[in-house]
């Protein structure tokens, strides 16, 4: 059939039922028939039916409670971007009578984390957006909601054996494969590889480390099995610590001249070698970090792999309302795209278009 704009009635017509059991089927209120249901879907079908969802946010009214649980950021980091894509997200739903609170952690808090997690608990929300932090914690906060029939989506990390709405995040194992490749461009005949590391152990962006890890070396072992490769763990509260393993290291490598860093920090890398008149000849790091971007337009990081966090929180945010304002099917996962940005690129890189 060609698209038309049919109302309630004309549907409730072409399928042979009352408009008000139409109108159960588009809002999923309950008490259809199964051959009601069948009826009124396939007609939807054929006509190819667009609800009007200005017209369902008009009419609304139930003011929906979306929570999300971050970490605490400052302007222009990682999760500061997350934030203004799900700020983004909530003025396009202020209409539908959609309103957003935030509840903040400190990263590797536990802590933290654990009183985030109670207190969403405690509260009357429709939704929850969460950043996950500590498995365990994840796990009991999940618990709950499910119990509560309250949907949450994971951005950024996926915590398996639980059941979010949906998961919105890069594929690690192939962004860690990608850094590989392009790292390797630059690879010569005896140069050796650092793998910069670092001591949380047991947290979701370790974990996620270690799956870049696993795809970067994926990557090395098909293509390049004679290589010689170093791990250099860096203590993220001893930057002295780390220049003094630093200055050791280069001493008695002299031909390791390819880096990855698999986190957000290559800035540390960068600014050891900045700092000490060094270049390594390729090194690539992930996020857009404003001190990681200087050091890609000054030549010291050669590509950053950029994983959309204003899109994740966007995505996020917007897949809960379609689920829980709008009863839309939403996609279990959404995998971002895999940005890799160098010196000639970045000034033209917009994560929204």
């Amino acid at each position: 059939m060609e698209s038309n704009n049919y109302t309630i009635k004309d549907i409730a017509r072409m399928a042979g039922v009352s408009a008000g059991t139409v109108d159960r089927v588009l809002h999923n209120r309950g008490d259809v028939s199964t051959a009601s249901m069948e009826k009124v879907k396939k007609v939807l079908d054929e006509i190819d039916y667009q609800p009007n969802m200005f017209a369902i946010g008009l009419a609304a009214k139930k003011r929906y409670h979306i929570v999300c649980i971050i970490p605490y950021y400052v302007e222009h980091d990682y999760w500061h971007s997350v934030v203004q894509g799900i700020e983004r997200a909530a003025q396009e739903l202020r209409p539908f009578n959609v309103g957003i609170d935030y509840l903040y952690y400190h990263h590797a808090d536990k802590s933290s984390y654990e009183a985030a997690c109670a207190t969403v608990q405690k509260e009357m929300v429709d939704a929850v957006l969460i950043a996950p932090n500590f498995r365990d914690e994840t796990m009991q906060l999940t618990v709950s909601l499910e119990e509560k029939h309250i949907p949450y989506v994971f951005i950024d990390f996926n915590i398996e054996q639980t059941h979010p709405l949906c998961y919105i995040g890069q594929d690690s194992m192939i962004s860690g494969y990608m850094a590989a490749k392009i790292l390797m461009q630059y690879y010569k005949k005896g140069q050796e590889v650092i793998l910069f590391l670092n001591n949380q152990k047991n947290s979701p962006a370790e974990i996620q480390m270690q799956r870049r890890m696993e795809g970067f070396m994926q990557y090395l072992s098909d293509e390049h099995d004679d290589l010689v490769i170093h791990d250099i763990v860096l203590q993220k509260e001893d930057a002295e610590g780390n220049k003094l393993l630093l200055d050791r290291f280069f001493a008695d490598h002299p031909q390791a001249l390819l880096g990855a860093v698999f986190n957000s920090r290559v800035y540390e890398v960068a600014n050891y070698l900045n700092e000490k008149g060094k270049r390594m000849e390729g090194l690539v790091g992930y996020d857009l970090l404003q001190k990681n971007v200087d050091y890609l337009q000054k030549d010291v990081v050669n590509y950053l792999i950029g994983q959309r966090p204003g899109l994740q929180g966007y995505c996020g945010v917007k897949a809960l309302c379609n689920h829980t304002v709008f009863k839309k099917a939403v996609t279990p996962v959404k995998f971002m795209p895999i940005d890799i940005l160098m010196k000639e690129n970045i000034d033209f890189y917009f994560e929204f278009e």
